[in-house]
């Protein structure tokens, strides 16, 4: 990847969201890299997204969701679609939710993770979802759920959905969107 890191952040290309260890290397120096040009890291906290109306909530305060924002998953995906300009200062934003070992749990994180893989494939698109060019541009938006515990493996047969296309290395689980569900 461009910045030579196995996982490049600043780059509006999948995988969207990604699970690793609290302490993975490759997880900081991505970070630092995406920092270092510009990015903005927004950081929540998993025990504050303990169910869907706290996720609604965390959100809509942290990323400056516009004053309409319906509080459903609907809303969470056009408003993170949305957020280019507003929150990312036109360069980009990394979502990083911190001790997600919290919500592995939690019957909403398939519905979670799904979402946030629709919100940053709109955002990192420049077409629409009819193909007409936006009239914004596109940014990278990512997000990282970073696991103090709990072993990936047992994440990713938690995850399986044909809606989603899991990728589990020895560092990572990374998601993206089916394209076959959602061409």
């Amino acid at each position: 990847m461009s910045s030579g890191h196995p996982l490049d952040l600043g780059r509006g290309r999948e995988p969207w969201v990604v699970f690793a260890r609290q302490d993975a290397d490759v997880v900081d120096a991505a970070l630092r890299a995406f920092a270092a040009g510009g990015g903005r890291i927004h950081r929540f906290r998993a025990t504050d997204l303990h169910d869907e109306q706290a996720v609604h909530r965390e959100f809509a305060a942290r990323l400056a969701f516009p004053g309409y924002f319906g509080h459903n998953w609907d809303a969470v995906v056009d408003c993170l679609g949305d957020l280019c300009t507003v929150a990312t200062d036109g360069i980009g934003i990394t979502g990083v939710v911190d001790r997600a070992d919290a919500l592995v749990d939690t019957p909403f994180l398939r519905v979670l993770v799904s979402v946030l893989c629709q919100g940053a494939a709109r955002a990192n698109a420049e077409t629409d979802l009819d193909g007409d060019p936006l009239d914004r541009p596109a940014h990278a938006q990512h997000w990282l759920f970073l696991l103090d515990d709990h072993p990936t493996a047992s994440l990713a047969a938690r995850l399986d959905h044909p809606d989603l296309l899991l990728d589990l290395s020895d560092t990572l689980l990374t998601v993206t969107l089916n394209p076959e569900v959602w061409a």
